[in-house]
């Protein structure tokens, strides 16, 4: 950087959902459209309870090289609420204690986050079960960030004492767009100095970030919502084919089949133990392997 010249300030929505949960875009056309019709350096998809579509997404950007670095995430539902993983090598698994999946998450090489917390509307952690992973003696059970800044709903409830929260603990905040739909991608995002993911990943270390949002108020969630539901209509017409008439109709994740079959491939040696990558504690973390697919 010459003298004078403004450091790159890079931008990151590491909350996205997908078709494969309650989203209503494929893999392609989340990336389609993050390369297009937003300035987005950063984005990781992160469905309920999967991590198919992130692979997907993650798998097309660089077979096209694009300007966009895909992560692989997931959301989460732990017994005491949501949990965001980023930077993911393999799927975790639902309703586990809240530490065990912090712990697996770190043991992955990847960062632990709060999504939306004390939100009254999905299931947003409570101060109680944050405050818990932060007290813990457990080298692998601790928080990376705080998701201060979502245009929810769900993000607005909690989002002063989300702030606040994160300046008594010395947390770092990011910011998030939770969208289900193309059109919300990047209405929440994090600041970050660079603009790779490695660069984002060492910001949420030396806790260098910044983020922001634009609400959507309660009339543009009603239309987001009934996208969904459309979504989940389709889901079901689906769901009784199979379970009723028989038909081989199985549920649309807007993954190919073939790439389908070769990441639980990929998980399935990731997870006999090859490639594992060695745990490390908030004084001692390293680079993540590559992840497994």
């Amino acid at each position: 950087m010459t003298n004078g010249e403004t450091p790159r300030r890079g931008q990151a929505d590491m909350h996205i959902h997908s078709l494969a949960s309650d989203g209503t875009a494929s893999a392609a056309e989340i990336l389609d459209y993050v390369e297009h019709r937003t300035d987005l350096d950063v984005i990781a998809v992160a469905d309920h309870e999967r991590i198919e579509a992130a692979v997907e997404c993650r798998r097309l950007a660089q077979e096209r090289g694009s300007r966009v670095e895909v992560v692989v995430a997931e959301e989460v539902t732990t017994r005491s609420g949501h949990l965001l993983g980023v930077f993911l090598q393999a799927r975790l698994k639902r309703g586990q204690r809240l530490e065990t999946t912090v712990a697996e998450i770190h043991e992955q090489g990847g960062l632990a986050m709060v999504p939306h917390p004390f939100s009254a509307f999905t299931k947003g952690m409570r101060k109680h079960a944050i405050l818990r992973v932060h007290k813990s003696r457990d080298p692998l059970v601790y928080w990376d960030a705080l998701e201060g800044f979502n245009p929810s709903t769900a993000g607005r409830y909690g989002r002063t004492a989300t702030i606040r929260l994160a300046l008594e603990l010395g947390l770092p905040l990011v910011g998030n767009s939770d969208g289900h739909t193309l059109d919300t991608i990047g209405d929440g995002r994090t600041y970050f100095p660079g603009s790779t993911a490695d660069d984002y990943r060492r910001a949420i270390l030396d806790k260098t970030t910044s983020g922001g949002c634009v609400d959507w108020g309660f009339v543009r969630e009603a239309v987001i919502y009934t996208r969904q539901v459309r979504k989940q209509v389709r889901d079901v017409r689906r769901w009784g084919s199979r379970t009723i008439l028989g038909n081989d109709l199985p549920r649309d994740l807007g993954v190919p089949g073939d790439q389908l079959a070769l990441q639980r491939q990929r998980e399935h040696e990731y997870l006999s133990g090859e490639g594992r990558t060695r745990p490390a504690g908030p004084a001692d973390r390293r680079e993540p392997e590559e992840p497994f697919a």
